[in-house]
């Protein structure tokens, strides 16, 4: 059978509803010409059933744009759609706007278009539909309308039934034609603020660049903010308006996803606030958009007999303007955009078109970034509840860690650190790293860990614990490897013993300022067949000695030399004193906080052995308190009041307690989790570290806060309390969350 499908063919129709042309694409050409012509429409489409796939296929669509970039390319055959309708019951149909498709359907995210639609059929032989498109605002079609654009389908139908009976295939090509409007439509009428006044049709073709440049944008989107910038750039600034908001509804309220422009205020107002029946919000929830004047009104059309104005709930700027735009995906409305002007403006049908079309891949957009955030939120939190709370405490050795997850990878890593403590002398150091960045490497990094305390727990020493490690991960049956270090510090004669598996020796700088490797036979990492039984060695502390243990994550996108950027992070600052080694920490891994140098999970454990018999050995005491615990501040203050006493502190009793309950008043809001809560006692100064799970850093004062920053961020204000109790204070992920500490200098007598 011969084909014959839409080419590039052209051919104006005359004054009377006649179909002509020598093959196809005139035939389509010249019906669509006709019904825009004779209707009065923006734009008409021919579309071809395409019955093996079960879709009807644009062929053709002559007009105006954005008017015809409106029509959907391929339509399943049961849409609630007047084309569809007409195809299926081979009768008229007319799409309005909203159209009442069932009772339990909406018609979502209407264009500002009555859709009328005929079938293309002939003596029970049925080819597809001819849809034209009208302004709302024209009223709706007459029946001599109707029945003209029968009478153009019916010949369309006519001459393709000759094709077919000539041996054609009639369907419609890979990609549908698009005629610019021509005869009939006048195109010198433009849409203010678009395009070249005096050329005809360039406010239209104007109008589809910032369209193609969200498409753009949104493709390469990853977080809300990204969306935002993207809309703010798309929609906001084509359209001149003052302020954005991007928000969603859940759990019958409203949650602010991001805004932009003079947004503060509106913002303020919708995060939070709860979804009825008689706010703008809630009818744009149900995918309708709506055109609001500053005092309520909608800008188009009137609300029906006996339905209830909504109440305005947003503050305009005199006697501006609102709009709220909802984002729809899989007809679902997923978030809205409001955008606020603070000056009255039409809002023609293109632009209202326009709108529309953008709304269908922003809703795309955020649904997939939404379940990409859900989905790397699951996986960090199976990551975090892997990691340990807290470090054990030791009468001799101080110890310290602090894990950055990566930036450049929506998926999680493997790695960890552990401290074990064996006895009242001996404590186990372990950190390491699974390969890859997915949730099997957390699981792995899981099981792992969980295998090396129960080899330490049973008193092995480092190249057993890694032997029979490697044996339990080889049972397993994964096919990633694993590297790691442990080291066992005897502390009453500082005997350091070290095992790696294919990982970096860890380093130690000593009491002098120097730098050394604690080295040890490389082996090979877990999960590599081992030829030779793994090998440890003995090293020696002096008092007052930092170990270094480490990741790869943390040296290797920043040096040729791993092991030198390693001992310059050492040596960076001051550790002479135990408290300081928070301090070291923190400077440690200030110095991966940008993407670009955080493509890896990295990982870093501190110790400082103070060695046997010194007279003022660190003292340690902590409290764990439940989630919601009404009583939970209270106990904290309690705590610290006993503790400080039995320590001879009492005189920093007050300062300390009202320090705590802030913090803690923090965690307990913010966090939503349980709290730790931990005291640490030196010779000279006294540490007081929070810990919850909520990674996002506290706030101590509003005046730091953008206006972009202040609906969705953490900013207790007892933190300007803690700020200025303290003599220092910081905030650091801890792995499983953050940990707030602060410093108080000890008075010396």
């Amino acid at each position: 059978m011969r084909s014959s499908t839409p080419g590039r063919d052209q051919r104006h129709g005359g004054g009377t509803p006649v179909v002509h042309g020598s093959n196809l694409s005139e035939a389509l050409h010249s019906a669509a010409c006709e019904a825009r012509r004779l209707l009065g429409a923006v734009s008409a489409a021919v579309y071809l059933a395409d019955e093996e796939q079960g879709e009807l296929r644009l062929a053709l669509a002559d007009g105006s744009a954005p008017s015809f970039f409106t029509l959907p390319g391929r339509m399943a055959l049961d849409v609630p759609s007047a084309t569809a309708r007409a195809w299926a019951t081979g009768k008229a149909a007319v799409l309005t706007d909203p159209d009442p498709a069932g009772p339990d359907q909406e018609h979502v995210l209407p264009y500002p278009y009555i859709a009328l639609s005929v079938p293309v059929a002939v003596h029970e032989r049925r080819f597809g539909a001819l849809t034209v498109l009208r302004v709302e605002t024209a009223g709706a079609y007459e029946p001599a309308q109707t029945l003209i654009l029968e009478d153009i389908g019916r010949q369309l139908a006519d001459f393709l039934a000759r094709l077919v009976d000539d041996g054609f295939r009639v369907a419609a090509g890979p990609m549908p034609m698009l005629v610019p409007a021509g005869e009939g439509v006048d195109t010198s009428v433009r849409t203010p603020g678009w395009g070249v006044r005096e050329v005809p049709g360039s406010s239209g073709t104007s109008m589809m660049f910032p369209l193609r440049r969200l498409s753009e944008l949104l493709n390469r989107a990853t977080t809300m903010d990204d969306i935002v910038a993207a809309a703010r750039y798309c929609v906001m600034s084509s359209l001149r308006a003052d302020a954005l908001v991007l928000f969603t509804a859940r759990e019958g309220r409203l949650w602010v996803l991001g805004h932009s422009g003079d947004s503060a205020e509106l913002a303020r107002r919708i995060h939070g606030a709860g979804v009825d029946g008689r706010t703008p919000a809630a009818a744009a929830f149900h995918g309708r958009a709506l055109y609001l004047t500053g005092d309520g009104n909608p800008l188009l059309g009137e609300t029906s007999a006996g339905e209830s104005r909504p109440e305005v709930y947003l503050p305009l700027k005199g006697d501006g303007q609102f709009i709220d735009l909802p984002f729809a995906d899989r007809s679902r409305v997923v978030a809205v955009c409001g955008l606020a002007f603070s000056r009255p403006r039409a809002f023609p049908a293109e632009e209202r078109a326009l709108l529309g079309m953008m709304a269908g891949p922003l809703g795309a957009t955020v649904e997939r970034v939404e379940l990409s955030a859900e989905q790397r939120e699951a996986a960090q939190l199976l990551q975090r509840s892997l990691l340990p709370t807290r470090l054990p405490d030791l009468p001799r050795l101080v110890t310290s860690a602090r894990y950055r997850p990566a930036d450049v990878t929506s998926e999680v890593g493997g790695d960890w650190f552990d401290v074990f403590r064996t006895s009242e002398e001996r404590a186990v150091l372990v950190i390491g790293d699974v390969e890859g960045h997915a949730v099997e490497s957390a699981a792995v990094m899981g099981q792992v860990r969980t295998a090396m305390a129960a080899y330490a727990s049973e008193g092995h020493r480092p190249a057993a614990m890694i032997d029979r490690t490697g044996r339990v991960l080889a049972a397993l049956g994964t096919d990633l490897t694993v590297t790691c270090c442990v080291v066992a510090l005897d502390t009453l004669d500082g005997t350091a013993e070290v095992a790696l598996a294919g990982h970096p020796a860890p380093l130690v700088r000593r009491s002098d300022g120097r730098i050394d490797a604690l080295d040890a036979p490389a082996n090979v990492p877990l999960g590599v067949p081992m030829v030779q039984p793994y090998e440890a060695r003995e090293h020696t502390l002096e008092s007052g000695s930092i170990v270094m243990l480490y990741t790869n994550g943390l040296v290797s996108s920043r040096s040729a030399s791993p092991e030198t950027c390693a001992r310059d992070l050492l040596g960076s600052t001051d550790a002479t004193h135990p408290s300081h080694l928070e301090d070291l920490a923190d400077r440690i891994v200030s110095e991966i906080v940008t993407p670009q140098q955080r493509r890896d999970d990295a990982a870093v454990l501190l110790a400082r052995y103070e060695g046997a018999g010194r007279q003022h050995e660190p003292k340690a005491a902590g409290l764990h308190i439940q989630r919601r615990d009404l009583r939970g501040v209270g106990t904290a203050r309690a705590f610290v009041h006993d503790q400080l006493g039995s320590w001879g502190l009492q005189d920093m009793s007050d300062v300390v307690e009202l320090a705590a309950s802030e913090i803690v008043t923090n965690a307990l809001i913010h966090a939503g989790s349980d709290v730790d809560l931990r005291l640490r006692a030196f010779e000279d100064r006294l540490r007081l570290e929070v810990r919850d799970s909520d990674t996002n850093p506290p706030i101590p004062s509003p005046l730091s806060l953008t206006d972009e920053e202040a609906p969705e961020a953490e900013h207790g204000r007892g933190m300007l309390i803690v700020e200025a109790l303290a003599d220092e204070w910081t905030s650091y992920p801890n792995g499983q969350g953050k940990t707030v500490a602060l410093s108080l200098v000890i008075p010396q007598e």
